[in-house]
């Protein structure tokens, strides 16, 4: 499927986003591997989340919705059942690294793969602090690839220094610190965000976080718990910069996620002059929310790099728009993991803005953005990626004429009311 879009007088309304994705993988995660139940409020159920829960249905978790609460009755993993197919996590890269932390400490063996993207992106990152606890653990076709062959039971706990900023691993090596024997500490060369410790916390587990170093007890039992979803600043930035580069506009987003480990896009955005308010700042299961008020504004370059890229790091593809309608010269540094997520993202980002004529340049890090730019329409390719097929839908909404986007169904994978929701909003 592909989407065409045409350009926008402006954005006015009152919206909210879908639950937040991170959240909702770790909700259907934890409450996999803890006793009673857990119930689950504003759950997304996108594409990725959906993978999360058949692959853990497959190992005998039940997951069913209530209503419009999603309710998981889960187990300890040395209780997980056989499974002898694939354990398929389509397009997720955080289902597949963080259900490998979490069955490490089950005695069965499991084959895990992914669809094509998927199949491309680095796991032994993974892999490797997961073998030194004890799992065993190997690749069928490629090294470093899925499909991946897992067969845990007998963790033990590691010190362990994470190579890149990752909050995938560090969540997999959580999950699997849980069931181990002893004490798990990691550390991080920068903060990232920070949704399973918050959560472990929330099911009745211990751990400890002293600037970047984590410790995990190990041979923990959680119990299940309530949990509130709120909506997904991720998802909320496409809309944030639509209304913050359309003239005359002003949108209200409702209860977004506010944890400050996600946060950076709003920071990087509003040092380069977004008029941006958070109201009524609430917290849910030890995660922030509130409102967003979001006005039109005249936005300025500037450079974004450090110890921000981890808390921004999904978010800089519209970012990379934003700063086409920015006054002068936007630099983003230290973004190499957009190399590795669901495309190159640096390259497919530099790639189709240019077919629109933007001034856009790849670095070995990151790009360098001149603006502002006047955008032509133009038929530009989302790589099967759902965040730059997002973004380019958003370039496509501020460009002049019309504009096609090869292959949006994939916007479904994070934000499956995308469309839905700018219908609503745009004048």
């Amino acid at each position: 499927m592909d989407l065409v879009v045409s350009k926008v007088n402006k954005v006015i309304g009152k919206i909210a986003v879908s639950g937040d994705k991170s959240i909702s993988h770790r909700s259907i995660m934890l409450g996999g591997i803890a006793e009673n139940e857990t119930h689950v409020h504003n759950l997304l159920l996108s594409e990725d989340v959906k993978n999360t829960i058949n692959c853990l249905g497959k190992l005998g978790v039940i997951v069913e919705q209530q209503n419009d609460i999603t309710v998981v009755k889960g187990m300890p993993p040395k209780h997980y059942k056989p499974y002898y197919g694939q354990l398929d996590a389509g397009n997720s890269g955080t289902a597949v690294r963080l259900l490998l932390g979490l069955i490490s400490g089950s005695n069965n063996s499991y084959c895990f793969t992914g669809d094509h993207s998927l199949k491309s992106r680095p796991m032994k990152r993974i892999t490797d602090p997961l073998k030194e606890m004890g799992a065993n653990i190997s690749f069928v076709e490629k090294n470093n690839l899925l499909p991946i062959i897992i067969k845990g039971g007998n963790l033990q706990a590691i010190n362990y220094k994470l190579p890149v900023a990752s909050a995938q691993v560090k969540s997999a090596i959580i999950l699997a610190g849980l069931q181990s024997t002893g004490t798990t500490v990691i550390e991080e060369p920068e903060v990232t965000r920070d949704h399973t410790e918050i959560m472990v916390n929330h099911f009745g587990g211990k751990i400890e976080k002293d600037e970047t170093f984590i410790k995990i007890e190990g041979s923990q039992k959680l119990v299940g718990n309530e949990v509130f979803v709120p909506g997904d600043i991720s998802s909320a930035a496409f809309l944030i910069v639509l209304a913050l580069i359309s003239p005359k506009s002003e949108l209200l987003i409702e209860n977004v996620g506010l944890n400050p480990t996600r946060t950076g896009i709003i920071d990087a955005l509003k040092s380069m002059g977004a008029n941006i308010e958070i109201i009524s700042e609430k917290v849910s299961n030890g995660e922030r929310y509130g409102h967003l008020m979001v006005k039109n504004s005249n936005l300025i370059g500037t450079t974004i790099e450090g110890n921000i890229i981890p808390r921004l790091i999904d978010e800089i593809p519209i970012l990379a728009v934003a700063a086409t309608f920015a006054e002068g010269k936007t630099i983003i540094r230290n973004a190499e993991e957009l190399k590795v997520k669901e495309s190159n993202r640096i390259e497919m980002m530099v790639t189709q803005l240019r077919k629109m004529r933007a001034k856009i340049e790849e670095t070995e890090d990151g790009m360098i953005i001149e603006g502002p730019t006047k955008l032509k329409g133009s038929v530009v390719d989302s790589g099967a990626d759902h965040r730059i097929a997002m973004a380019l839908a958003i370039a496509g909404m501020m460009a002049e004429g019309q504009t096609k986007v090869l292959g949006s169904s994939c916007i479904s994978i994070s934000f499956p009311e995308f469309e839905d929701i700018l219908k609503k909003i745009i004048r």
